[in-house]
């Protein structure tokens, strides 16, 4: 059977460009709702769009592609659902989870230093504003370029540049105003 909105073609076209980004997606759609729920029916509704609209298109950079969609699905939801209100992390389940060396080499010590720095830099990148924490989501966690940046989220890659430095000069205050 095939599903709403698309032939069995346009369903493998979407398994196979659309489903190895989900993680990134939610991650962006993360960012920008500031928490789980929010996030979740964000990547459908933007699920929802790519498939409807998957059976036509050449993609040729199916991340980009998909991260494009997530932003513009994000934000239009972001404005029914909360105008002109900031967007904030709501939980820090992901710093709390976060282990980066593994194994058992930390102390219980070096656990609970790692959880809170972890749990300051999403604070700060939380404080950061809409789209300078995702212009920096997108470069320095999810890894794509300036040109792919620009794509998504639709403003020239002077801006995206911009944006990006000072993202990360307002990290760099708000991170070594905590540490005084």
């Amino acid at each position: 059977m095939a599903p709403a909105g698309g032939s069995d073609g346009a369903r493998n076209r979407f398994e196979r460009l659309v489903l190895p980004h989900l993680p990134a997606a939610y991650a962006l759609a993360r960012t920008l709702t500031g928490n789980r729920a929010d996030a979740e029916d964000v990547v459908q509704d933007a699920c929802l769009r790519a498939l409807r609209a998957i059976g036509g298109l050449a993609v040729a950079n199916p991340r980009a592609w998909m991260l494009t969609v997530v932003h513009n699905t994000a934000y239009t939801w972001l404005g029914k659902n909360r105008p002109a209100t900031i967007v904030a992390v709501e939980d820090l389940e992901l710093a709390e989870q976060s282990n980066p060396q593994g194994g058992d080499r930390n102390t219980p010590e070096l656990e609970v230093i790692a959880r809170s720095e972890a749990a300051q830099l999403e604070a700060a990148i939380a404080a950061l504003p809409t789209a300078f924490r995702e212009t920096l989501v997108l470069r320095d966690l999810e890894g794509l370029n300036y040109k792919e940046i620009a794509e998504v989220t639709g403003v020239p890659i002077g801006t995206v540049m911009s944006r990006l430095t000072r993202a990360r000069s307002r990290l760099i205050f708000l991170l070594g105003g905590a540490a005084k």
